[in-house]
């Protein structure tokens, strides 16, 4: 019989996104083991603390990093500083899990992919929009089943609400987010990559806006991409903090896959007028439509992630499609057009 492995123990920095308890959670779920905690901000680690009180608070992030018990470090910090951060945790022989996006730059982003090279440390974004969402998860294996043929284009949107009286400081700064496109849109940019199978792909336009929100110049309040891939797919995505109030949810995220036999459309949080909760997915091929409700559908990423800090694969997510959805969101945040509205 053979022995249980010794369970993958991880630690936590960075608290300022509230992504850090799903995180934390699914690696749980996957039996690895918290163990300590960092976060500067005493009124963010209060309420991580009472959920996850198995988790040490460290004095300070070298604590963590200088602990050689432990093997991965995930974090949910501010957004410029989550690639500084994970090329860090890699350079002192740990593994990574970021909230997205994992960079707000391009140098940011080469700087990572260079270290990891080095050190063939994991570097993992959670690009939850996709794996940790039962609709998106159900999504791919109906595409792998061949029930709307071959993928030929994805239409993403990703609305969210935006609250501002719940924001801290850093989320109307440009600098700190990185913008829309890089922020909101890596989710985007990653399921573009998945569905189609695309390893390379260029911005063929992309533009980005702040129509509303004047009081806060450093936000941009609606984006969009067109994409073409190496393999001939194309994709068109659209972000904004317009989602309102009547609402049920935070944002009536939605997903189209056109395929060559058929297409699926994703109704990932909300069925407006419908059916209740999230997870709703329609199909239409050759034979049928059909509605599926894939909210049971099992979530993968956080069991594959812990076996792959094990065994040194890469079967949560490859290296370079992680990397390469970030490069796709900064190439489109860098070369957008800057809209505004003429009344």
């Amino acid at each position: 019989m053979s022995a249980t492995p010794a369970p993958v123990r991880f630690a936590t920095i960075g608290l300022n996104h509230g992504h850090i308890y799903e995180q934390t959670q699914v690696l749980l779920d996957a039996g690895a083991e918290l163990v300590a905690v960092y976060a500067p901000e005493a009124d963010l680690l209060e309420p991580y603390h009472r959920r996850f009180s198995q988790a040490t608070a460290a004095k300070s992030a070298a604590e963590i990093l200088e602990d050689e018990s432990i093997h991965m470090v995930i974090s949910a910090g501010i957004p410029c500083d989550r690639g500084p951060l994970g090329v860090d945790v890699m350079r002192h022989g740990k593994d990574y899990m970021s909230d997205k996006p994992g960079f707000t730059t391009m140098a940011q982003l080469e700087e990572a992919r260079k270290v990891q090279a080095e050190t063939g440390r994991i570097f993992s974004i959670f690009y939850s929009e996709r794996l940790g969402n039962p609709a998106s998860v159900k999504a791919g294996e109906l595409i792998q089943e061949g029930t709307i043929g071959d993928v030929i284009q994805t239409i993403g949107t990703g609305p969210h609400r935006l609250r501002p009286e719940s924001r801290p400081d850093w989320f109307f700064e440009k600098d700190k987010y990185g913008g829309i496109l890089i922020d909101i849109a890596s989710h985007q940019f990653e399921q573009f990559l998945y569905y189609t199978g695309a390893k390379s792909a260029e911005i063929v336009a992309s533009q980005v806006g702040n129509y509303h929100h004047p009081q806060w110049p450093g936000l941009e309040d609606f984006g969009d991409t067109l994409l073409r891939a190496d393999n001939g797919r194309t994709g068109y995505l659209r972000v904004d903090w317009f989602t309102p109030d009547g609402l049920s949810t935070w944002g009536d995220g939605r997903l189209i896959i056109l395929g060559s036999e058929g297409y699926l459309e994703l109704r990932k949080y909300v069925d407006i007028a419908g059916r209740p909760a999230g997870n709703h997915i329609f199909l239409v091929n050759q034979k049928e439509t059909r509605y599926i409700d894939a909210a049971n559908t099992p979530i993968y990423y956080g069991e594959a992630l812990v076996n792959d800090v094990r065994n040194r694969t890469e079967t949560a997510m490859p290296q370079a499609h992680c990397f390469l959805a970030m490069e796709l969101a900064i190439r489109a945040q860098e070369t957008a057009q800057v809209l505004t509205m003429n009344n």
